[in-house]
């Protein structure tokens, strides 16, 4: 491991060394991956584009998330920067292994290329993916290593994906409310039950390796990451299926509506966001971590149900119609 740590090293000082123009590039490109560009972008696609597609999007986004921080907590592996100072740019908090940046990527850019199957769409999307993997490097961010297990999980993820719309969605779409919904929390319970089975695990941290310094600050990233995962796909999950009951909003339209439907849904998620984050406190930890998943929780449920409701009073959207219900005697 030490060596392939020293080998991520001397390729992270020589790419810094030998291009240091591209600094700003590879700062623009890391943010594609950052939290507030997620929830700038899903929203579009759900609210204006393709509902379908930013259902499908949303939750990739938010079990990828997951997946990634119980593994990052499970292996805590250092980042680059921690063994040497010198050659961070950027300086992301939390574990190192797998890249997030890059898994996220994986599954989402190939999902949309997938989803409209065009030979530009792979093009770019395997493009994005690439710079997305090599800005974390370049970065001092992440280790080679980091990079290619997100890109393999962004992969494995996809697979999931296949099996659970060939297997699963639709003998799942014929179940009654009550029995989708239970699913969408059972789902999202057993998730966060993996996470804190690792943390029972593994136990406490290594304070004896040479980046100890960095572990407190990790670990507490750890924990408020997995609750952001979890209280966003619990609220996106269970905002879904209600929707999908109960409002039915289609996601055409004219231009005009479709603007208004992005910046009326936009400003109230982000006065929910901002907002409530700072009226919660950031400690005790007992507290802040609850009250993280309960603001996440009700971001997405805002996004997934009620904003879709608000636009179809509004008549900023159109519904589709309940589908009906033939008794046969």
């Amino acid at each position: 491991m030490d060596s392939l740590y020293g080998f991520s090293l001397d390729l992270i000082r020589w790419l810094q060394e030998n291009y240091p123009q591209l600094e700003g590039f590879f700062k623009l490109v890391s943010g594609l991956g950052t939290l507030e560009f997620y929830l700038a972008i899903l929203p579009l696609i759900y609210w204006t584009i393709n509902k379908r597609l930013g259902t499908v999007l949303g939750l990739a986004l938010f079990i990828s998330v997951s997946v990634n921080t119980i593994l990052k907590q499970a292996f805590r592996g250092p980042r680059p920067f921690w063994l040497d100072p010198s050659l961070g740019l950027l300086k992301t908090g939390g574990y190192g292994i797998p890249s997030g940046h890059t898994q996220n990527a994986t599954a989402l850019f190939l999902l949309v290329a997938g989803w409209y199957s065009r030979t530009w769409g792979w093009l770019l999307a395997v493009l994005l993916i690439f710079l997305m993997g090599l800005s974390r490097i370049y970065l001092g961010d992440h280790f080679l290593s980091d990079v290619i297990a997100g890109f393999l999980l962004g992969l494995l993820l996809l697979l999931g994906y296949w099996i659970w719309q060939r297997y699963v969605a639709f003998r799942l779409s014929k179940r009654i409310l009550g029995q989708r919904l239970l699913i969408a929390i059972f789902i999202t319970l057993g998730i966060a039950l993996a996470y804190v089975s690792v943390l029972f695990v593994i136990g406490a941290p290594d304070l004896t390796v040479p980046w100890s310094e960095h572990i407190p600050e990790a670990e507490l990233s750890s924990k408020t990451e997995m609750a952001t995962a979890v209280g966003a796909l619990l609220g996106f999950s269970i905002g879904i299926v209600l929707e999908g009951s109960r409002v039915r909003f289609r996601s055409d339209g004219p231009i005009s509506k479709r603007v208004a439907r992005y910046l009326l849904g936009i400003v109230v998620t982000v006065v929910i966001w901002r907002g409530l984050g700072l009226l919660f406190p950031d400690e005790p930890l007992w507290l802040a971590i609850p009250l993280r998943i309960f603001l996440f929780t009700l971001v997405a449920l805002w996004a997934s149900y009620y904003a879709p409701a608000v636009f179809v009073r509004l008549r900023l959207a159109d519904a589709d119609p309940p589908p009906e219900i033939n008794l046969k005697l």
